[in-house]
């Protein structure tokens, strides 16, 4: 089976291909089948944004659309960025620039804590709809480490594995994020899905 992701992200088809391909699923940008769609993000939960894309793109490809919305929730931020987290204090900034503002909004603050969050929704062209949800707590760091991965990952310290996400392998993140947990979750409800189909 084919998904599209509606995601222009090489870093998130990675992740997904990861997984997703354990059960022969193939996952493809927009690009390769030639679409190019963008979707305003207007709901105000990850879940609503993971479902506009997903549809959006399934109606522009013909094809089932998995779709990923997430993003890191900081206590001491009012849940900030939260749905906000790719546009964070306005569009235009880089990576770097939008950590550096979590850290500057977290300056004499005792409470580090955050979690991200990691919404799938997948549509299928018959209407039918799988979603799942994943969770990874950690503590917001005083400094950037490391150089990996992408987003806020080098500020996002994971205290039992004593690491920020950027410092961490793919396998190692993958088995403990947000999207990594979400992922394992999907992929037991799209096993369940197509074992319930193809019968």
């Amino acid at each position: 089976m084919k998904m599209v992701l509606a995601s222009k992200n090489p870093h998130k088809l990675t992740e997904m291909a990861a997984i997703l391909s354990q059960l022969g699923v193939e996952v493809v940008l927009e690009s390769e089948v030639g679409i190019d769609v963008d979707v305003e993000e207007t709901g105000e939960t990850f879940e609503e944004n993971a479902a506009l894309k997903a549809q959006a793109v399934m109606e522009a490809s013909g094809l089932p659309a998995i779709a990923d919305d997430s993003g890191l929730c900081v206590t001491a931020l009012g849940g900030g960025p939260g749905v906000y987290s790719a546009r964070y204090g306005g569009e235009g900034l880089t990576d770097r620039q939008r950590y550096e503002l979590v850290l500057s909004g977290l300056s004499g603050q005792l409470d580090r804590s955050a979690k991200f969050v990691s919404c799938i929704c997948c549509v299928f062209p018959n209407g039918d709809r799988l979603t799942a949800r994943g969770e990874c707590p950690g503590i917001i760091a005083y400094a950037p480490q490391g150089e990996d991965g992408f987003g806020y990952d080098p500020v996002f310290f994971v205290p039992e594995k004593r690491k920020t996400f950027a410092q961490m392998t793919g396998e190692e993140k993958n088995a403990i994020s947000h999207r990594g947990r979400a992922l394992e979750k999907f992929k037991v409800e799209l096993e369940r899905y197509l074992n319930g189909t193809h019968q």
